[in-house]
């Protein structure tokens, strides 16, 4: 039962480090969703967005933070 308690707090530590990523990006207004890499498509009635940029950068970070916090945790 320990590891499930654990599991759960952890899951809940990086949602909350997820949520404040997320507003410390709205707050200097970083240009995720628009940086290069990002493809955009419109028609006259259809809009086709796909993230593909915001999608490499936020995994090379996400990335970068794991691999840090299993390093520690050694």
């Amino acid at each position: 039962m320990t590891s499930v308690g654990r599991m759960l707090i952890t899951a809940g530590c990086l949602l909350i480090l997820a949520g404040l990523i997320f507003l410390v990006a709205g707050k200097f207004s970083l240009p995720l969703g628009r940086l290069p890499g990002d493809l955009n498509f419109r028609g006259r009635n259809w809009q086709v967005f796909i993230p593909l940029g915001t999608s490499i950068l936020l995994s090379i970070v996400l990335s970068l933070v794991l691999y840090l916090l299993s390093h520690f945790r050694r």
